[in-house]
């Protein structure tokens, strides 16, 4: 079934909010009006995940998981948690970064998905599986990124780029991590923002600024491909996801036999 992209969606959907807005205001209604846009961005968003999870659960047998992450911020890393728990136990994953607004929440996301298998524990009598650390994601992991993905959008597939978590698939991010500062209000309501926050390398190399993260894989999203409801960026991913299965597939060792402790028989 074709279908209108996220990102064309919420477009045409703001682009009818403004105008919308711009009558209301006259009468005092804009804020109930910009409630009604935001339950209705969020009504988009989740028709949009479960069209997407819905497609990828048919076109990989279930074996591919997906997660979408709008910002680094409170949004994000509830969505982040809402659908990555759910999902650990899936033998790939996509993550997708693509129109990251930023925020300052990478540093959690990056941290469990980079969690390496060290252990696995197992109760007496109960097909029970944890795993040290706790919440270990084993399969391959793939991310999409786009010239949206901003600031702490920006900062994430380079960390990712760097630990070699998986490619990045998309087109070159945004470019822009330099942090600013509300330095106070000025006489006429206005405020001023400074740059405060820069970041560089492990090398000692300013990064990302002003230039963005290169993806591993380059992969546009055409216009006219978009008015088609297709994703070519999402679909390399899911190619790539797939054909990394062969060498990384995801999966967790079985249960070593019981060991036998009675005296005499050779187990220590």
């Amino acid at each position: 079934m074709r279908r209108l992209s996220l990102r064309l969606r919420l477009f045409l959907a703001g682009a009818g909010a403004v105008l919308a807005a711009l009558g209301l205001a006259a009468f005092g209604l804009s804020a109930l009006f910009g409630a009604h846009v935001e339950r209705r961005a969020r009504a988009e968003l989740a028709f949009h995940l479960d069209q997407v999870l819905a497609g990828l659960t048919r076109e990989t047998d279930g074996k591919i998981g997906y997660l979408h992450i709008p910002d680094m911020g409170a949004a994000g890393i509830y969505e982040f948690t809402k659908w990555f728990y759910g999902q650990v136990r899936k033998q790939g994953l996509i993550i997708d970064v693509r129109g990251n607004g930023g925020g300052n929440v990478s540093q959690m996301v990056i941290n469990r998905l980079a969690r390496d298998l060290v252990f696995m524990g197992y109760d007496r009598g109960i097909d029970n599986l944890d795993t040290y650390p706790n919440v270990v994601f084993t399969g391959p992991l793939v991310a999409l990124l786009d010239e949206d993905s901003a600031s702490d959008g920006d900062i994430f597939p380079g960390a990712f780029k760097a630990m070699n978590l998986g490619p990045l698939i998309g087109k070159r991010s945004w470019g822009g991590i330099i942090g600013i500062t509300d330095l106070g209000p000025l006489m006429d309501g206005g405020t001023v923002f400074v740059p405060q926050f820069a970041t560089a390398s492990a090398e000692g190399e300013w990064a990302i600024e002003g230039v963005g993260v290169e993806p591993d894989i380059e992969v546009d999203n055409p216009p006219e491909a978009v008015l088609r409801g297709e994703d070519p960026q999402l679909e390399r991913a899911i190619r790539e996801a797939m054909q990394r299965l062969s060498t990384q597939p995801g999966t967790l060792p079985p249960r070593p036999v019981d060991p036998v402790k009675t005296p005499g028989s050779g187990t220590p």
